[in-house]
């Protein structure tokens, strides 16, 4: 409770005293330029939903608002040895330079600006280094990017490229942090990054050294914010980093940090699957995704469904009107795949990117009756920071400290269908218990 007030605070402050100084566009930002949003590791443009949200609301052309999804979204054990469903550096980079000559050419534009979450980081300091990234980008912004890695470790998995002792990052970072002519930002943590610290604890190293700090997002070079309390994630999708975000992109201080809502939002996005131990970010067909208006306070169906479609080659499910003040029950099944139910809270505005992903069960939840999965993309979970309850108790798995996971499960045993609500941090929800033993699994997924 203490940060949440520190935090209303900060809020506070920022609204009186404006943006700093230093947030004074250049004069190539002068004009409204596109924004290309590039997500982090194994995740998808799904998470920009918030930050897009906020800058409609404070005016931002939509028609300049745009998200990539990276195939194959998580990195590769060793950058020179190829995995399935698994993306280089080099695979990055392409994929992104591709998306700016998208955006370039469907704005009419010759700059952007790209914001990056995580590893989203590495393929926008590759393309402005490596790329025609100097002649195209006018602002980077950095979310969390472990610029000198995750660990740094010269005599250990040099090619990994969360390594900072290793090529990769030595190419960025030598002789050089940042490249001229482009603005560069990064928002970090005071200490709450999972991936900015100096032990392995979080890595599956708890005793060995990292060799890296809370700082180790920061540039030399770069406009480095320090956001106090927030997480890994957060200091890319809260709305204290959207904040930042907007006052180097547009010179002032918004108007609003909070979505505005409009009556009837248009939903649509891809649905994908899953190999190798990872989200494949790539369409699915044959998918077939329902959608049903739920009571609130039951979880319970309101009727027939109100948008039903089967995927084809490029795997959108929309685009579905809904309405702003409902909450809505997704269902989503395909080939190989268990019935996937994901409950959500009103969708205050259109998003073309809710991109619904499906995965096996975890078998850790096999002898189960039912399964509720809590999930928080775009930020983590921790005891005594988030106040988050499955059925009316805090769930076991999330430990106090850093946060350090985006999810967790409760199981149920075998019976009846039941309501059970779900809470984060003033958000709710209410979902209802499906059979596991008959391939149902259930999601209570939150926009904040």
């Amino acid at each position: 409770m203490r940060l949440r007030l520190v935090l209303s605070a900060v809020a506070a402050l920022c609204a009186v005293v404006g943006c700093p100084s230093w947030a004074a566009p250049s004069e190539a930002v002068q004009a409204e330029l596109p924004i290309l949003f590039v997500h982090g590791n194994g995740d998808s443009a799904a998470l920009w939903e918030t930050d897009i949200w906020r800058f409609e609301s404070n005016g931002y052309d939509p028609a300049l608002l745009s998200a990539i999804d990276f195939p194959h979204p998580t990195a590769r054990a060793a950058e020179d040895v190829p995995e399935p469903n698994r993306s280089s550096v080099a695979d990055e980079r392409t994929a992104l330079a591709a998306a700016v000559d998208r955006v370039l050419a469907e704005t009419g534009r010759s700059k952007l600006v790209l914001v990056g979450s995580s590893r989203g980081g590495y393929p926008i300091r590759d393309y402005i280094r490596h790329d025609r990234g100097r002649a195209t980008v006018a602002l980077a912004i950095l979310g969390g990017t472990p610029n000198h890695g995750v660990f740094a470790l010269p005599f250990y998995k040099r090619s990994n490229e969360f390594n900072g002792d290793g090529p990769f990052l030595e190419g960025l970072n030598q002789p050089a942090e940042t490249d001229p002519g482009v603005h560069f930002m990064t928002l970090r943590s005071d200490r709450n990054d999972k991936f900015a610290q100096p032990t392995g604890r979080y890595i599956g190293f708890p005793y060995v050294p990292t060799f890296i700090g809370h700082d180790g997002p920061a540039l030399a070079g770069a406009d480095n914010i320090v956001l106090p309390g927030l997480d890994h994630r957060e200091v890319a999708f809260h709305r204290l980093a959207f904040r930042e975000i907007y006052c180097v992109v547009a010179g002032h201080e918004p108007t609003t940090l909070d979505p505005v809502p409009i009556d009837h939002p248009v939903l649509d996005g891809m649905v994908s699957g899953f190999e190798n131990g990872a989200p494949t970010n790539l369409p699915l067909g044959e998918a077939t995704v329902t959608v049903y208006a739920v009571d609130p306070k039951t979880g319970l169906r309101l009727g027939a469904p109100v948008w039903q479609q089967t995927t084809g080659a490029d795997g959108h499910w929309g685009p579905f009107t809904a309405d702003g003040t409902v909450y809505y029950e997704f269902v989503v099944t395909a080939p190989g795949y268990p019935t996937t139910h994901i409950f959500r809270t009103p969708f205050p505005r259109s998003f073309r990117y809710l991109d619904l992903r499906l995965a096996p069960v975890d078998p850790a939840y096999a002898k189960a009756g039912a399964i509720v999965t809590l999930t928080r993309p775009r930020g983590y979970l921790a005891h005594g920071r988030d106040r988050f309850t499955i059925d009316g108790t805090e769930p076991p798995g999330v430990e106090s400290g850093v946060p350090a996971v985006d999810s967790v499960t409760r199981a149920f045993e075998a019976g009846p269908a039941r309501s059970v609500p779900v809470t984060l941090n003033g958000e709710h929800l209410t979902v209802r218990t499906f059979p596991l033993g008959e391939g149902h699994v259930v999601f209570a997924e939150f926009h904040y």
